[in-house]
């Protein structure tokens, strides 16, 4: 085996050269994270909500129940009224 040869492919391919860019790069770029509008409305509402002592405790317990028994009904014409409200609004 000649030792001149491979030196040579190896000078020709950069093989022996190490390659610190890949760490660099990394060091380089940090974590970040960005919070969407609807995640921080979100977050403000879960918030007012969770501050607000308007809730009806009794009612909410109430439908939760009809919902497990199956037995909550909700007038389409309602469902339809709220919808175009919020659409429209």
């Amino acid at each position: 085996m000649r030792i001149d040869a491979y030196m040579q492919v190896s000078q020709l391919y950069n093989t022996n050269k190490t390659k610190n860019n890949a760490k660099s790069d990394r060091e380089k770029s940090r974590d970040s994270l960005e919070i969407s509008s609807f995640g921080n409305a979100y977050q403000v509402a879960k918030q007012a909500a969770s501050q607000n002592s308007a809730v009806r405790a009794d009612r909410v317990k109430e439908i939760q129940a009809q919902m497990a028994a199956g037995t909550y009904q909700v007038s389409i014409e309602d469902v339809a009224e709220k919808l175009a409200d919020t659409l429209l609004s």
